[in-house]
């Protein structure tokens, strides 16, 4: 059997004009997505966090993690990424300790320190003090997953059960600084670049080596499309453009200009965006295609219910992958 890409499931449950009704029917129908992508043989389900928005884009992830591993059998759950600095370092010690156990070890959680200041300040955060809260939270996931006592704040604690997965569920760090390379190598934690930066990698990796510490970069690939599915993209891109530009709009619009992101989209209208090839619509035979030339060091990046893409149309472009494109790629 031919190596495969990687096969993402990515969901933010983003809707332009949620309500309680709809999205209810979409947070039910991205678990009922995510058993359909583990039944078919997906290989993981990528989802992330971000508050006060205006769209419901996704604020739990740990919750939404939690119900995908109650529907399914083998697949993972990358949040990517978890703002840290927001969470109660001791409480969320517990529930990635819980989810790994719940999983058998099928988490990945990329630590990341956010880019919008309004979400630190909607939890009481100090936005400036951003890098100590994020170094107090990672020391205290590994002290506290150790399962023995250990001094936090002053007083001794101790954090049970212990995780699934030892010594600790995969944890990564997140982010395009030298400061976040520092850390990730300080802490003996693995490396995710925010886009393909070779030399904050290579930065990185001598940071290992002076902190006499094992690491390894998780690097984006060159090019990250997201990607739909349809038989008749011209119809798609006319009648759902706007759910794919609302998206990359919104998600424009919190990065600073020295921001780097491997999804991020400078289009600010539905032809820009087609035409910038960050969001695609492919038929399943363009699909294999694709698959073919990224090879097994790659990804395929399914994100059906874009910018709120209609339930049914996202149900389409799954069924379509599943049953045209995957048989395929395992002949």
């Amino acid at each position: 059997m031919p190596a495969l890409p990687v096969t993402v499931l990515r969901i933010n449950l983003v809707d332009p004009a949620p309500t309680p009704d709809t999205l209810s029917a979409r947070y039910r129908a991205a678990v009922e997505m995510a058993a359909f992508a583990d039944d078919r043989g997906f290989t993981m389900v990528q989802t992330e966090e971000h508050h006060a928005t205006t769209d419901g884009w996704m604020p739990s992830p740990l919750t939404f993690a939690g119900a995908v591993f109650g529907a399914t059998r083998r697949i993972g759950v990358t949040v990517s990424a978890l703002i840290t600095p927001l969470h109660d370092p001791l409480r969320l010690a517990e529930d990635l300790a819980s989810l790994d156990l719940l999983s058998g070890g099928r988490l990945i959680t990329v630590a990341g320190l956010g880019y919008r200041p309004e979400e630190y300040a909607a939890h009481g955060k100090d936005w400036p003090g951003r890098g100590p809260l994020q170094d107090e939270v990672l020391q205290t996931l590994l002290s506290a997953w150790t399962g023995e006592p250990f001094t936090y704040q002053g007083r001794t604690v101790r954090v049970t059960p212990r995780p699934y997965t030892r010594p600790h569920p995969l944890l990564l760090i997140g982010g395009s600084s030298r400061a976040a390379a520092r850390r990730a190598a300080r802490l003996g934690l693995p490396f995710f670049p925010s886009a393909r930066l070779p030399q904050l990698a290579a930065y990185y990796q001598e940071q290992c080596a002076a902190h006499g510490t094992d690491g390894w970069v998780m690097q984006p690939p060159e090019r990250t499309a997201l990607l739909h599915l349809s038989e008749d993209p011209d119809r798609t891109w006319a009648e759902y453009g706007s759910h794919l530009l609302h998206e990359a709009r919104m998600y424009a619009s919190w990065q600073s200009a020295g921001s780097r992101s491997a999804v991020r989209s400078s289009a600010r209208d539905v032809g820009a965006l087609r035409e910038e090839g960050v969001y695609r619509v492919v038929t399943p035979d363009d699909c294999v295609r694709l698959a073919r030339r990224t090879g097994a060091g790659g990804s395929l990046i399914l994100h059906p219910l874009c910018g709120g893409m209609p339930v049914d149309e996202g149900w389409r472009s799954l069924h379509l992958f599943a049953e045209r494109v995957l048989p395929r790629l395992k002949d």
